[in-house]
């Protein structure tokens, strides 16, 4: 019954070494390569996201730039029309 005993647990000893270690084993050592490959996408896609933030920033610095000076050539504009309203109605003398 002893030698019986033993055998038995040295069965389970190899069963759980054999059949449930290796193989979980070989699994995290898969999983730790794929965790690997998701960080390095994770980097690159960081780095996309901070030039594509840059980009934005310029982008909105120029949109800012060309509205001012949109309303400026308005605001030009607009004087000019006032200039030549009271030019044609002969009340302002052109400027030289």
């Amino acid at each position: 019954m002893l030698v019986a005993s033993s055998v038995m647990l040295l069965v389970i000893v190899l069963y759980v070494l054999f059949a449930a270690y290796l193989p979980t084993k070989k699994h995290i050592t898969r999983l730790e390569a794929e965790l690997k490959d998701v960080y390095a996408r994770e980097a690159q896609l960081q780095t996309r996201a901070a030039r594509d933030a840059e980009k934005n920033a310029q982008r909105d610095q120029q949109i800012a730039a060309f509205t001012a000076e949109r309303d400026a050539l308005g605001r030009r504009v607009e004087e000019l029309e006032r200039e030549l309203s009271a030019l044609k109605k002969g009340s302002v003398r052109p400027r030289r």
